[in-house]
């Protein structure tokens, strides 16, 4: 059936994730937030019978904000059978939710995607072996750089606070091995191209990989044997980008946190961080769960809430939903509607 889009109505097409953990919950209570402009149109992709199980588990638990399935158009796809509850069938589920979803957000041109939480484990044990959505949907569009950007707009102030990875979800061994100068250069183009969206003159600045940005040598070798040059050389073919770098980790998100909550502090656009937890401990830290992550450099808005499937707490109705409203909100906003 070609379902090829004949309106231009903008729509959010949403994965629901992994059923097993609070995926599920977080949309319907996402859905029913005062926060989420009337005008969007939503299409679901996940099982319709999870959902109208949820939606009657969590009313059963006295929530009343939620949205009712049966109002919620939902592209159903019953991929397990009911009885078979494993990781392994759950993460199965969730991988078809997300590929059929890149398929639909594809096929409408005005449109942006949504992701739930998946859990890593589980889409292994289910056969599908990657790090995560990210590189699935890099494979699917065919691009090679994409970055995984995690961006919060904070209520106090209104400032964008953006946090870009230059490494993603590898080992921390790994880390010195897979930085060099094309992949630095590669994450900075992406970047640049991204905060011109919304700035004409962007700051960036760039974490250092070893304490002290390396204390010249003494705490690490690669900020001066390359990192420095690699900036250098960088800025000079973008005279436009004001580059400050390499910095010290301990301190280069300082500025992050006072223009979080200060609205005469001085703004940044975006701090490139070395590795995962590097970028993503002081995003959390500042932005709590304002935090979204975006997949920046595909052919079409991704983003996702910064948490992971909540396994613990599934069922018990007390997921907060703040980071899936932010995300739906951050894909309005970077879809320019």
């Amino acid at each position: 059936m070609n379902i090829k889009n004949t309106n231009d109505a903008f729509k959010i097409i949403l994965s629901v994730g992994d059923e097993s953990g609070v995926g599920p919950e977080i949309i319907l209570k996402a859905l029913c937030s005062n926060e989420i402009p009337e005008n969007i149109k939503f299409i679901l992709v996940g099982s319709k019978q999870n959902l109208q199980n949820t939606y009657i588990h969590l009313r059963s638990l006295g929530l009343k904000n939620i949205a009712n399935p049966k109002n919620l158009e939902i592209h159903d796809l019953e991929i397990s059978s009911s009885e078979n509850e494993s990781k392994s069938s759950y993460g199965n589920s969730s991988f078809y939710y997300l590929t059929k979803a890149i398929s639909l957000v594809k096929q409408y041109p005005n449109s942006a995607l949504v992701t739930g939480p998946i859990c890593k484990k589980s889409w292994s044990l289910a056969g599908h072996y990657f790090a995560g959505q990210t590189e699935v949907l890099a494979k699917s569009c065919g691009v090679k750089n994409v970055g995984m950007l995690f961006t919060a707009k904070s209520p106090i102030t209104g400032w964008r606070f953006n946090t870009l990875l230059a490494t993603t979800h590898i080992p921390l061994c790994e880390v010195p091995k897979k930085l060099n100068t094309k992949l630095i250069h590669a994450k900075l183009d992406l970047f640049k191209e991204f905060c011109l969206t919304h700035t004409k003159k962007p700051t960036l600045k760039v974490a250092g990989l070893n304490p002290h940005a390396g204390e010249e040598g003494i705490l690490g070798n690669e900020e001066r044997d390359w990192l420095n040059d690699a900036l250098i050389d960088w800025n000079k073919k973008n005279r436009d980008i004001q580059l400050l770098g390499p910095l010290s980790p301990d301190s280069c998100w300082n500025s992050s946190s006072q223009a979080w909550r200060n609205k005469d502090a001085e703004k940044h656009d975006g701090i490139l961080a070395m590795y995962h937890d590097q970028g993503l401990i002081p995003m959390k830290v500042i932005a709590l769960n304002y935090s979204v992550n975006t997949t920046i450099g595909l052919p079409f808005i991704r983003t996702s809430p910064d948490h992971g499937t909540g396994f613990d707490i599934a069922g018990k109705g007390i997921a907060q939903c703040q980071s899936m409203i932010e995300a739906i909100k951050a894909a309005i906003d970077m879809s320019k509607i």
